[in-house]
């Protein structure tokens, strides 16, 4: 394991949003020491006091929390509704902000809360950082290397039947703002594929309802019906600055399919990319005229669930003064290009996305857990 970074010593994170996904980010956490978890907080007092005890972490309140000067942190894993609000606070606090996907429900609220930080001279990251992981970064390096040639085009599938089968309270994924399964999980793929391709610069999409109504299946609240208030399956085409065209599929519809997460057609052969909703995965490459054969990996974070890598690579950042990876400004084009595939889904037509962004920096080959780079 990696010493500690000198020039302040391990950046202090505070959680705020102690519902399902802070159990990864807290169990991940141990493996790095460029950070320490000093409080978890919640609007549910017994929530964060459950989290805090099962991981040793204080609970308090997320005004203590955000009045801490040993916090320069604040991990925002609230709803999506309340991502940008929280932010706001986190900055108002003089605190950097790591906020769980998507950077907000609509953009506008999102670029004022960039604007924020930016005027505060604040940092602001975001989730995905799967993108970080062993898997894509071996497909990174395969593609940067030129093996497929020029990326022409892609295929995205995220196609799942619903959160409801197996979350408690899945009503948030369904809600007019913030829900749907493009601004749920469409971060994972667009920001795989922005690593991979640079930014985007048009969509076209179509988006629809299928069922009205859902069944929560897991909790205490099984058998509970709710209402869908937002579109339930958005197919779309990305046209990027590069050339290339990808298609893009996300579904809370599908029951079965036989599609691959993720896969790029080049001049020169095409590529096999792992489900960028995970750190690992099996990265495969055709040349032109051969077969498909595993592409061996050299990176680290390519087995286990990583969750909170963002976060640390953010806090290595602070104090090295290098530009973090899952960085606002991706989050932000990848909630336009979102905003814009929905939009497009509802009125037809083609849309041009206003933001760019440079893809990050590769990660360097060999790291070991909890291992960074300067």
């Amino acid at each position: 394991m990696a010493a500690a970074r000198k020039g302040g010593g391990p950046v202090g994170i505070g959680l705020i949003g102690c519902g399902y996904i802070a159990g990864a980010y807290l169990t991940a956490a141990k493996a790095f020491p460029d950070i320490t978890v000093r409080a978890v907080a919640d609007r549910d007092e017994a929530a964060a006091a459950r989290r805090g005890a099962e991981f040793g972490v204080p609970a308090t309140s997320v005004e203590a929390l955000l009045a801490d000067p040993a916090i320069e942190i604040v991990l925002n894993l609230t709803t999506p509704p309340a991502h940008v609000p929280v932010a706001l606070q986190a900055i108002a606090a003089g605190k950097h902000v790591y906020t769980e996907k998507p950077l907000g429900v609509r953009l506008d609220e999102a670029r004022r809360m960039m604007a924020a930080a930016d005027a505060a001279g604040l940092r602001v990251g975001c989730a995905p950082d799967t993108f970080l992981g062993g898997g894509l970064q071996t497909a990174r390096r395969v593609l940067d290397q030129g093996a497929i040639g020029r990326p022409v085009a892609g295929t995205a599938f995220l196609q799942v039947a619903g959160h409801e089968r197996w979350h408690p309270g899945p009503e948030f994924y369904y809600a007019a703002e913030g829900g749907g399964p493009m601004l749920d999980m469409g971060p994972y793929y667009l920001t795989a594929l922005v690593n991979l391709l640079g930014p985007v610069r048009r969509v076209t999409g179509m988006a629809s309802i299928g069922r009205a109504e859902r069944v929560i299946g897991q909790g205490p609240r099984a058998g509970t019906h709710f209402a869908v208030h937002t579109p339930t399956h958005v197919a779309g085409t990305l046209g990027f600055a590069s050339g290339a065209v990808v298609t893009i599929v996300t579904s809370f519809e599908v029951w079965k399919h036989s599609h691959l997460p993720l896969e790029l057609y080049g001049t020169a052969g095409s590529l096999q990319v792992p489900d960028p909703n995970r750190f690992d995965g099996e990265v495969r490459l055709c040349p032109a005229s051969g077969e498909w054969s595993a592409v061996p990996g050299r990176h680290g974070y390519a087995e286990g669930n990583w969750r909170i890598l963002g976060v640390a690579d953010m806090a290595r950042a602070i104090r090295t003064g290098r530009p973090h990876r899952a960085s606002g400004a991706l989050a932000l084009h990848v909630l336009e290009v979102m905003e814009a595939l929905v939009g497009c889904g509802a009125e037809g037509g083609v849309a041009t996305i206003a933001s760019t962004v440079e893809r990050p920096a590769a990660m360097p080959e060999g790291l070991a857990d909890g291992e960074l780079d300067d």
